[in-house]
Formats: C-alpha cells, structure tokens, sequence
C-alpha cells in the first residue's frame, strides 16, 4: 500500500513539474497573431476586420491636404521634415495592427509569430509570397539588415528599442529570430513586429540618413508616382502588390491613386478644400467647424461634416516648458504659469465652447488617474519615490486650475503671484523680477502655425497681469520642427498621443535618457526615476489591471511635475468630407481611418 501510495505521489509530483514545461510549450507555436495582453479578438483565418467594408470598389483617387511641408521621403531617420504616409502606404511592417483592439498584430510580411511565456524570444516566419515592388522576394537577411540599419542610424526611438535584442539570426530565408533575453521588455516582439522592413539590395546604409527626394523602396500597396519638392507627393497603388489578397488588408487600400497636397497656412488650405481641391478635411479649429461649413458646396449636401467617436485617450495637447532652461526650473514657476492660463475664457471667447479641459495624458480611458484615488498596487509602485506625486493627484481629487471665465480673475492672480514670490520673484511696478539678479522674468513662445500663434498671444496677455513679457516667435514649419528636435526653445505647443497599450514610447516621451538625446520627444528635458520606473513597470505588466495600474502612476507622476501647461481636448474627431468619399458608419476603436475608404465607380 506504502508503495503504491509513493508511486503514485512520484506520478504526481512528475505531472506537475511536467505541466509548466507543457504550458510553456503550447505557448510557444508559431500564430497567426500577438496581443500585448490577452487574446487576439480575430481567431486564424479570418476573414476581414469588422471595420471595413470588403467589398469596397476599387479605383479612383483621393487628394488629401496637408499642412506645412517637406524635404525628405525618408520617415525612419531624424534629419529633415518627412512625409509620414511613406510609412504605412509604401512600405510594410512584419505584422499589421488592429485597430479595434488595444494592441492586437496580425500577419502581413509575417505570416506567424512565435514567442514564450516570459517573451525572451520573438521569432517571425515570413510569408513565403512576400515581395518588393521590385518584385525580388522579402528574405530573412532583409529583416536582420532593417533591424541593423533602423538600429545604428534610424530615428532615435528605433536606436532605443532595436539595441534592446540581444542578437538575431536569420533560421532560413523566410525565419528570423530575436533573442530578447534580459530586456524585460513583454511589449518587445510587438515592437519588432511593427518593424518597417527594407531590401537590403536596393538600400545604401551609406546615404541612408541623408535627406532626400528619392523614395525608398518598400513592399506596400503603393509606390511613389510623383514629387513635386515641398509641394506635393503622388502615390500608385501597386497593381502586383503581393498581400492584397491577405486578411488584413481586404477592404483597404481602395483608391488607385492618393495625393498629398502640402499648403503653407491654414487659410488657404481651407479654402483649397471650399473649391475641391482636396477630398476630406481633419477639422482642427472648433471655431471654422461651428460656423465656416455654411459655403455653396456644404449648404447644397455635397460636403458633410462627420463627427467621429473613438475610444482612445484624447492625448496629451499643451504649452511645454523646456526645463531645460533655468527660468523654468523651479515647480513653483510652472504651477504658477499654469494658474495664469485661463482656459474657461479661452474656451468660450476663441473656440465657441468647444472643448474640455484636459486633466490628464490619458484622459477618456480606463488609463487616467484623474478623479480615481490610487490602488493599492498603484501606491505600492509609488512608494519608493514619497516626493514624486502630490496628494491632490494621488488621492484623485485634483483637476487643473479653473477660472470664473472673467479673464481677470484676481483670485487665480493671487495664487500665481504667491507662488512666484515663493520661488524668488517680486513685483517691481508692473515687471515681475528676479529678486537676486533683477532680471525681469521673460521668455519665448516658439509657433509656427496661426491656430498656436493666437492662443500664444492671448496666453502672453494672461501672463502680463502678472508682469511677465512672453515673446511670441513665429518660425516656419522646417525651422520650427529643426528647432524642435535639438530643444531650442522655451516653450512651445505640442501633443502627445497616446494609444490603450502605451509602452516602449513612454520611454522615448519621457525617460531620463531621452532629456539628453536629440530627436526624441522629452520636449520639456524632465528627468525623474518615479517615472523611469513606472515606465518599466508598465513594460512588464503581464495582466491588464497590473498594466493600467502603471500606467495610472505614470500619469500621476507627470501630471505632479507640471511640465507642461494642459489645454485641451474634443470629445470627437471632426472630420469634413466631399461626399465622393465614402466610409462604414461602424469605425475602429482608433476612430478616422482615411485608409479603408472608397468612392464609387464614375464619382
């Protein structure tokens, strides 16, 4: 009996240890797709996405306007203002997002993926029928060669998450794999799988960050037709593109032709779209949506207005303060340049009521800490940084400053006079100085559009009530985005977006390392190891709740920081249209996708 019994516990207990080795192993056959957290909501093979319309016709040509312009084809290197479509239109990652879900891929240039439970390696085979427009196949020696070119000499972001792989190996010509081993990374093989791939025969490593007119030669659905420098880009849908049969691109990639129109100010691009020159307008200016739409064209149905809803965080838009220069690098000095800004006569007097405040860098998700008193296991990440989050922000009962709407509201005047005396400031007249220098507090706000130069101007007339000078500088798009990029200014305008599954480009917005570095998106050079460390935690989230508790914190600590100036949001995405443009009434969780559009045949 004793030794049935023992044999029967040796049996057991070798069942258990076998089980993870099991578990470890099912988990590790190629799929057909990745989910950062969870399960694909598309099962292998599907059909089509429920957003688009498979049966779209195709042909005819969509014209787009653009504002600014450019001096380069080449969207995967710092140097020069790019035409970001060249991205998505003309070449090809390994795997293609999908937009209903947070963060979903799905076979493209990669038919499988495979990787383990700790995500220590990501292997992708190759989709056999992969081509170049060229026509020469997509091999594994293309993907390691991109990965080694985006690695040493591509955009910042890229140097940052390519250095993290330990090593890649090419297993025949249609399998490579990442060894991730020790990066503690979980959203890596997501990020590898996004990865653009390039024909190692057709691409110079040489010329390759040099800006440039010539396009790169990818495997998209389009090629590059026409160039007219600055001005306009023409893309040719491929008619032998080699995945325009594949589940993820049925009901994409309708028209035959798309145009980039690039005009140099907002009023003359609205007027472009007024006479048809282009097809559908991105909405910016809350004012022109309430009133302009009421021309020939849009009083007679020809041009309608759609209001898009999506289900993503509203993003981060605000003034930055570069802490970089000393005058903003005191707290106090940005809380109280946040109290002057009074965003309740902003709203009503220059955009019709239009927008709500942002409270948060995630605001309109489960991902925003605003009015939400922390977790435990939020509280638990926090713990080692007591100074990082402010009670306020941490308890939930935070929102930024509000005004009586007046635009002279002298309780708000008096909060932000406190803090700047507090801070070594005094009021001499009307000329708020540096009490040890005598300095007079002045600096510049960096524009380049007409849209950020009137809220600059009427925040400069905030500011004056408190006897600060705020110069407002308009550059040019080429200048300011120079400018931008190497952190030459003291405050500027900018938006951050954020999707329902941030991760490594947390790092790239706000890590320590990217303060430092040209070219990444730490416009305001903040350096805190509360947020270096919630960013690592949220990379390794392996549950959602683990995940939006992270992120949760992360938030919490930004928003302590008062690195920049919230402004604020709509709860729609305003999109303009001439009615030969069609689209699904049902859209993706990412709201406009102008790439799953058509028009009918003789429109």
């Amino acid at each position: 009996m004793l030794l049935m019994k023992t044999g029967k516990h040796l049996r057991l207990l070798a069942a258990a240890l076998l089980l993870p080795m099991l578990a470890n192993a099912a988990s590790s056959q190629p799929r057909h797709a990745i989910a950062m957290h969870g399960e694909p909501a598309m099962p292998e093979g599907f059909a089509s996405f429920p957003y688009v319309n498979p049966d779209a016709p195709k042909g005819g040509r969509r014209v787009q306007g653009v504002l600014g312009t450019f001096d380069s084809l080449n969207p995967l290197i710092v140097k020069g203002v790019s035409v970001p479509e060249m991205r998505s239109y003309v070449l090809e990652g390994l795997m293609a997002r999908g937009y209903d879900e947070p963060f979903t891929l799905y076979g493209l240039l990669a038919s499988t993926v495979e990787t383990d439970a700790e995500r220590s390696y990501v292997t992708f085979g190759l989709n056999p029928a992969a081509k170049f427009s060229d026509g020469k196949p997509v091999t594994a020696d293309d993907v390691i060669f991109t990965w080694q070119l985006l690695r040493d000499h591509g955009r910042p972001n890229y140097q940052t998450y390519y250095s993290k792989v330990v090593k890649a190996e090419a297993l025949d010509d249609h399998t490579v794999r990442f060894d991730l081993s020790g990066s503690n990374d979980r959203e890596l093989p997501l990020i590898l799988g996004l990865m653009p791939v390039l024909p190692k025969h057709a691409t110079d490593p040489a010329t390759f960050e040099d800006t440039s007119f010539r396009p790169l030669l990818g495997s998209g659905p389009y090629v590059v037709q026409t160039v007219d420098p600055g001005h306009s880009v023409t893309l040719k849908r491929d008619p032998n593109y080699w995945g325009r049969d594949l589940p993820v691109n049925r009901g994409y990639w309708n028209f035959d032709t798309i145009r980039l129109d690039y005009f140099r100010d907002a009023n003359s691009q609205f007027e472009a779209f007024k006479k048809g020159l282009y097809d559908i307008r991105i909405e910016t200016d809350p004012g022109r949506w309430v009133s302009a739409y009421d021309f020939p064209a849009a009083r007679d149905g020809r041009v309608v207005k759609d209001g898009i809803r999506d289900g993503l965080p509203k993003g981060m838009l605000g003034l930055v303060f570069n802490t970089r220069r000393p005058l903003f690098a005191d707290i106090r000095v940005r809380q109280a340049l946040m109290t002057l800004f009074d965003f309740e006569w902003i709203n009503t007097n220059l955009f019709f009521g239009q927008y709500s405040r942002t409270a948060s860098y995630f605001d309109g998700s489960e991902l925003s800490s605003h009015g939400v008193p922390a977790s435990e296991r939020e509280r638990a990440l926090l713990a080692p940084f007591p100074d990082a989050v402010t009670p306020e922000i941490l308890d939930g009962t935070w929102s930024p400053p509000a005004t009586d709407g007046s635009g002279r509201d002298r309780d708000m005047l008096k909060r932000a006079i406190a803090l700047l005396e507090a801070a070594g400031y005094t009021l001499d007249g009307r000329q708020l100085r540096n009490q040890a220098t005598g300095a007079p507090f002045r600096f510049e706000i960096m524009v380049t559009t007409r849209d950020q130069e009137r809220l600059a101007l009427q925040y400069a007339q905030n500011v004056k009530r408190a006897g600060i000078t705020a110069d407002v500088r308009s550059v040019d798009a080429t200048q300011y985005e120079q400018r931008r990029l190497t952190y030459d200014f003291d405050m500027i305008q900018n938006r951050w977006d954020e999707s329902l599954s941030p991760g490594n480009e947390q790092a790239f917005y706000w890590g320590s390392a990217a303060a430092d570095q040209d070219g990444t998106r730490n416009y305001m050079g903040m350096k805190s190891a509360a947020a270096d460390a919630m960013i690592a935690a949220l990379l390794r989230a392996k549950s959602r709740p683990e995940f939006v508790d992270a992120v949760r914190a992360l938030d919490r600590v930004l928003l302590s920081g008062t690195y920049v100036i919230p402004l604020y949001h709509s709860a729609e995405q305003w999109i303009a249209r001439w009615t030969t443009m069609h689209h699904l009434d049902r859209t993706a969780l990412s709201g406009f996708l102008p790439e799953t559009w058509w028009t009918q045949p003789g429109q």
